[in-house]
């Protein structure tokens, strides 16, 4: 509503982004984006080295499991005591697990236990620091989408640098150091974020419960039937689409052209979500989500290109077109999610919309290696090139989606 009036009072006039909350909320968030795309290649390659595959397997799980069981009640807590002290808090306790396991890894071969005791308490902690990363965003911007598209450029730029940095510094130093780099970047999110400026909601909250704050949290979410339309949607795109995708993407180009294929492809994506960002920065569709759904086509192009064996520039051409759509479509979601729910809830509605978005991709995750051993990968990915097609189909087909209007 601030945003509104201000443009009414000085029409024409761009806000202004990178102030100083909004330069604060960035670093923070580029720092811990790059910690965490570094640490899936971290993970693989030290646990992998010492605890095998099904090392890895365990500590992954471990992870993710506390994210979806508790990423509800960080939702909850966000609203209740404020985002930004939930992610410092968060930051806090990711320092501890990862400056632990560096210093293991330092001076020899953590055991398994202590391993998944700190995988399960980052993950914890990361459910506790995800609703109130689209919460903030209204409280330090005034222009969501134009912040949601810088953010987003952010995030791939980390995803491109994260694992090769990774990478040299395992081959280097070791695993210890990784950890080590991890946990200083949730150091540097949790001071920016401190140092954030953000003035009080003017009311008296009304004394509450957990489970009250829950119940009202599901009312503001099922209420809202583009909201929950789009995430019954998304379950299926994570089951057949993006689920599958990397482990089987991985190794079909891999096995094809060589582990520097599959590379140079999510360099192509890493591009593609960088042109996508500044596009949605740019653009401003009255209709955001009618306009998401139509660029999503384009993700296709993606499972498409692995399945029909294309060579490597029409491969990495493919996953480039697949990237600008994707991030072209989630700067549309986050900015239509921050404009249109009330600030008093809108983490614990935030929290219950990647609750649903990430139980999909999770169980596309557990379910694509015994699939694959009966179905051939190529036809998974046929079919997920489908249901890419039909996802976006049903986002326009259904009449709240795609009459949305933007704030």
């Amino acid at each position: 509503m601030t945003a509104t009036l201000d443009r009414e009072a000085a029409p024409g006039i761009p806000e202004r982004l990178w102030n100083r909350d909004f330069s604060l909320y960035f670093a923070a968030r580029v720092v811990s984006l790059l910690g965490d795309a570094m640490m899936p290649v971290a993970t693989a390659l030290a646990v992998g080295a010492v605890y095998g595959v099904s090392g890895v397997g365990y500590v992954l799980a471990i992870w993710t499991a506390p994210f979806v069981l508790f990423i509800l009640f960080g939702g909850v807590f966000a609203d209740r005591v404020g985002a930004r002290a939930m992610m410092v808090g968060a930051d806090l306790v990711r320092i501890l697990t990862q400056g632990v396991l560096a210093v293991a890894f330092f001076t020899g071969t953590p055991p398994l236990w202590l391993l998944l005791v700190a995988s399960a308490l980052s993950g914890t902690a990361a459910a506790m620091f995800q609703p109130g990363v689209n919460g903030m965003v209204p409280l330090v911007a005034k222009d969501p989408q134009r912040a949601n598209g810088t953010l987003k450029i952010a995030d791939a730029a980390t995803q491109l640098g994260g694992p090769v940095l990774a990478g040299l510094l395992m081959a280097l130093t070791g695993a210890g150091a990784v950890y080590a780099f991890d946990a200083g970047t949730f150091l540097l999110s949790g001071l920016c974020l401190a140092l954030i400026r953000i003035t009080p909601a003017a009311g008296v909250r009304e004394p509450s419960t957990v489970l009250l704050d829950l119940r009202r949290g599901w009312t503001e979410f099922r209420s809202r039937s583009w909201m929950w339309s789009v995430i019954l949607v998304w379950v299926f795109f994570g089951v057949l689409v993006f689920g599958p995708f990397i482990p089987l993407g991985s190794r079909l180009i891999g096995d094809r052209l060589g582990e520097a294929a599959y590379g140079w492809a999510m360099a192509g994506l890493g591009t593609g979500t960088v042109i996508g960002g500044l596009v949605a920065i740019r653009l401003r569709p009255s209709r955001p989500l009618a306009a998401g759904g139509v660029a999503l086509i384009g993700f296709a192009c993606i499972p498409l290109s692995v399945a029909l064996e294309l060579p490597l520039p029409a491969l990495m051409a493919g996953h480039l077109l697949g990237g600008v759509s994707w991030a072209f479509w989630s700067v549309m979601w986050s900015t239509s999610v921050q404009t249109q729910v009330a600030p008093e809830v809108l983490n614990r509605v935030t929290a219950y919309e990647v609750a649903g978005s990430v139980s999909g991709v999770a169980v596309g995750q557990a379910l694509v290696g015994p699939v694959s051993s009966v179905v051939e990968p190529r036809d998974l990915l046929l079919l997920s090139t489908g249901v890419s097609v039909a996802v976006c189909a049903a986002l326009l087909l259904i009449p709240p989606i795609r009459r949305l209007r933007r704030v």
